[in-house]
């Protein structure tokens, strides 16, 4: 005979709800509350420093460049045995005359085109349309482009004023802008003609692990993006110096500034840079004589191509490239973060970058799908007769 019996009364009820204590310490709350207090002070104070000498942090950047620019003709007096402080001296010394008996000459004769240039621009846009009006037949307003590019008097004269009274209407005063120079000058020679020296101060605070890393990036950054920058500044100066010879013999306005453009824009504006050289001075022509527009565009199209196939191979024929996508990206950041200048360095800073990342970045082989696409765009081979 079998019995069965039902469950229990214990079986059905649920477990007892456990409790759970939590109990905190005085003493580590008040020690984390501590640490969080001095981590954010730290911040702030780290914060507050950055924005007082970035400035300086800047001009440090500068001298570096100038340093790293000097490298590749350092390295040749090095190479003829001449010692690491004279061959720097060596190559500053003629730099800074240069620059010097340039900035003399032409610092006033720089600013006061420019200044004309500037009050001389809604003028010239009445001009420009007045002729496309007249020989297009469009109806266009010429004050509501001046209005769209904000080239009324009143905006632009305070412009003008500033840059008629030279740098120091532009940049600011005397004493900033000789403290600014001494301060590039005398950073950049030490960091050229500290060279090793200046790595190996740094890399006794690192582990030993993580000093040989530091010298190779400092190798990486002097001999191909030295190179580099040197070669963009030498073919900047080429290009200035014919775009205003011969702006200057077919007499157009403004010949020295705008071959300043044309030199600079082209090198270290990747892309649109010789576009923005050819399009300014040949919009200022439009304005005058538009004849001398056709001889603008003509004389830039030949001297492209001895730079592309005389100038550029002899120059640059050992120094690294740079990706003009990244180029360009490089040179927006470098106008936001310091303005005309940074557009101008934020072409080297990326190839310093980009050099390093050749170095130590790791590469794969393209998995076979990817490898074949390059094939698709390819024009394929005409069936063969059978």
């Amino acid at each position: 005979m079998e019995s069965t019996a039902g469950p229990g009364p214990a079986a059905d009820a649920p477990p007892p709800a456990r409790r759970i204590r939590i109990s905190l310490d005085q003493r580590e709350i008040q020690a984390a509350t501590i640490r969080i207090l001095v981590i954010v002070s730290a911040w702030l104070i780290a914060a507050w420093v950055v924005g007082v000498v970035q400035h300086f942090l800047f001009l440090i950047l500068l001298a570096w460049l100038a340093a790293i620019a000097m490298e590749p003709a350092i390295r040749w007096f090095l190479r003829r045995g001449v010692r690491r402080t004279r061959a720097t001296a060596a190559v500053a010394v003629p730099v800074v005359l240069i620059a010097v008996g340039l900035v003399v000459t032409f610092e006033q004769m720089l600013f006061e085109q420019t200044a004309a240039l500037v009050r001389s621009a809604p003028d010239r846009v009445q001009s420009i349309v007045d002729q496309l009006n007249s020989t297009f037949g469009l109806n266009l307003q010429a004050s509501q482009i001046i209005v769209t590019l904000r080239l009324e008097p009143d905006q632009i004269q305070g412009v003008a004023n500033d840059l008629a009274l030279g740098a120091l209407g532009w940049l600011g005063s005397l004493a900033s802008v000789v403290f600014d120079l001494v301060t590039v000058a005398v950073f950049t020679f030490y960091i050229a003609a500290a060279g090793p020296r200046l790595v190996q101060e740094v890399a006794v605070w690192l582990p030993p692990e993580r000093q040989p890393i530091l010298g190779a990036i400092w190798d990486i950054a002097e001999q191909k993006t030295g190179g580099y920058v040197a070669s963009k500044i030498v073919l900047a100066a080429l290009s200035a110096v014919f775009h205003g010879i011969f702006f200057w013999a077919v007499g157009l306005p403004g010949w020295l500034p705008l071959a300043l453009l044309a030199g600079i824009t082209a090198q270290f504006v990747p892309v649109i840079g010789t576009y923005i050289g050819v399009a300014a001075p040949m919009i200022v022509a439009l304005a005058d004589q538009p004849i001398t527009a056709v001889w603008i565009l003509l004389f830039a199209i030949v001297y492209q191509q001895i730079e592309t196939y005389v100038l550029t191979p002899r120059i640059s024929r050992r120094t690294m490239e740079v990706n003009p996508a990244i180029a360009l990206a490089a040179v927006f950041v470098g106008a936001a973060i310091w303005g005309p200048i940074g557009a101008i360095i934020g072409v080297p800073i990326a190839a310093v970058v980009v050099s390093v990342v050749q170095t130590y970045g790791r590469r794969y082989e393209l998995v076979p799908e990817l490898a074949a696409t390059d094939r698709h765009d390819e024009p394929s081979d005409p069936p063969e007769d059978r």
